[in-house]
């Protein structure tokens, strides 16, 4: 079996990558936005937000745990979500330095 395709990059690379999936689908932006607009924990409240199905929002914040950018902690028969500080500031810091590449303006060569 061959390598996958992730094992040829390097181990910053796959971290920019996976922070990147984040920002790939707008239900996961808009739950990011809510979460810092109300800066607290939240449970349960996100479908009326969101406007999406309990499963579509629970797929999502599974999706955004999985990638750090989010905690949760278990309160009753749910679970509570909030940003998970350290790994936003990891995230920054890793895009950033993806962010701020830029191509020299003297060599315009396309």
């Amino acid at each position: 079996m061959g390598l996958a395709k992730s094992e040829i990059f390097t181990a910053e690379q796959n971290e920019i990558a996976n922070f990147a999936k984040a920002f790939g689908h707008p239900a996961r932006v808009a739950i990011l936005q809510h979460l810092f607009k109300i800066n607290s924990c939240i449970c349960g409240d996100l479908v009326n937000e969101i406007g999406l199905a309990q499963p579509t929002i629970s797929q999502h914040l599974k999706e955004l745990k999985h990638l750090g950018l989010i905690k949760g902690t278990i309160d009753g028969t749910s679970v509570c979500y909030c940003i998970d500080a350290v790994n936003w500031e990891k995230m920054k810091s890793k895009m950033e330095l993806l962010l701020h590449l830029d191509h020299p303006k003297e060599n315009d060569c396309c």
